[in-house]
């Protein structure tokens, strides 16, 4: 996946061998861990950045959750999903970046 945040360009850049461990452990986590699909993984981290306020990667998830196979209805109930759990205006926020994305 291409990076859609600059900042994250410029860490890997200048942190190369942390950037690399990470994403190793990333992809052990996402893809050897559990049964889930790709598409449902993308979707509850999707669910979590949203839920934690994490602007950047809630962007970065969705478009990995679209490229996954996720469509916007999917992406849409996992935002709302937020409202009985996080309250609204968590809600709001995340689907304040949906909506830009």
């Amino acid at each position: 996946m291409e990076d859609i945040h600059q900042i994250f360009t410029e860490f890997k850049r200048e942190f190369p061998a942390i950037h690399e461990k990470n994403e190793a452990l990333g992809q052990l986590i996402h893809e050897n861990a559990g049964p889930l699909d790709t598409k449902t993984r993308w979707l509850i981290k999707l669910g979590i950045s949203a839920a934690g306020g994490h602007h950047r990667a809630l962007v970065t998830h969705i478009h990995a959750a679209r490229e996954a196979g996720a469509t916007e209805e999917e992406i849409r109930h996992t935002l709302l999903l937020l409202i009985p759990t996080c309250g609204f205006p968590a809600f709001m926020e995340a689907y304040q970046a949906y909506k830009g994305c």
